[in-house]
């Protein structure tokens, strides 16, 4: 397919690829595309997992996939509206009974928060503009793990990591850049700064090559999945930094060489791995092209002025 033909086929996707591709690939504003996204399609599908109590799944992080926390998460990147009432009071609630003594979100039944979870949350919770002063005791947690290498690792604050964790990195940096992008302002200036080593430390490793060895750290992070969950890979890694408008940096090039070759004959990507466990639906199968997939990678490349098939 040419690249026209290819947007063709995004469009005959779900409202929110619809949207996305209107907002990303045609620059053009579709406010009325994103308004159908809660009441149409997946976006539709997950509200009406909802249960009475404002949780999705048992509670907050459990079911795994199906918990008030990943569903969150999909719709934010579903980019359903983010005035949506029942998602404000959702996350409202969370913020109110889910807060452990560390100040972060508690995941289960852990006496410390976790740190990649609380980066998840952070994301959707500003997106969703949550109130900023729930925020602070996150954001106080957050900095608080920023480890020595500029990156952040999970269990940092549970088992002494003393190295970062690409998933972990990319899972806060995601979140603090949310808090900056939706105008939060409590130590702003320390969360830019934080952004930059994060964003430094994937960079350092040309995300996914060891900086010791030169050899891949994970050969996961080259499996294309969508939705990735909190595991990291490359894909995700190149979205955060175009949906950022970071600048090229030469250290991008392989991973964009491994985006490459895994586009098919018909100029598309398909999804590569499902990550297991109970979901509420599958959005795209493994295996099969990916509208997910193609549209991330042709938005990156529009960000970063690399033509489609070099």
């Amino acid at each position: 397919m040419c690249e026209e033909e290819i947007i063709a086929w995004l469009l005959e996707g779900d409202v929110s690829i619809q949207y996305q591709v209107h907002r990303d690939l045609l620059s053009i504003d579709r406010p009325d595309l994103q308004a159908r996204i809660a009441h149409e399609g997946w976006g539709a599908q997950l509200l009406s997992k909802r249960n009475s109590n404002g949780h999705w799944g048992r509670e907050f992080y459990y079911p795994k996939w199906t918990s008030t926390h990943y569903t969150l998460l999909d719709l934010r990147n579903l980019c359903i509206s983010p005035d949506n009432e029942e998602i404000r009071k959702s996350i409202e609630m969370v913020l109110d009974s889910c807060k452990t003594n560390d100040g972060g979100i508690l995941l289960l039944k852990a006496k410390k928060s976790d740190v990649c979870v609380n980066g998840m949350f952070l994301n959707y919770a500003c997106y969703f503009q949550a109130d900023e002063g729930a925020l602070h005791s996150l954001i106080d947690m957050l900095l608080k793990e920023n480890m020595s290498d500029g990156g952040f690792n999970c269990r940092s604050n549970r088992s002494k990591a003393v190295h970062s964790s690409m998933h972990s990195t990319l899972s806060v940096l995601e979140g603090l850049s949310s808090y900056e992008k939706n105008g939060y302002r409590y130590r702003l200036a320390e969360v830019e700064t934080a952004i930059e080593e994060a964003k430094e430390f994937l960079l350092m490793h040309q995300l996914f090559l060891s900086d010791r060895t030169g050899e891949v750290i994970n050969k996961d992070f080259l499996k294309l999945s969508y939705p990735r969950r909190w595991r990291y890979d490359i894909l995700s890694a190149l979205d955060y930094f175009q949906r950022t408008k970071t600048p090229w940096d030469d250290r991008m090039q392989s991973a964009i060489n491994q985006i490459f070759k895994k586009q098919n004959k018909e100029g598309l990507w398909k999804v590569q791995a499902k990550h297991p466990g109970q979901t509420h639906f599958d959005m795209e199968k493994a295996g099969k092209p990916s509208r997910w997939n193609t549209l991330r990678v042709l938005r990156i490349l529009e960000h970063f002025s690399i033509p489609i098939r070099p």
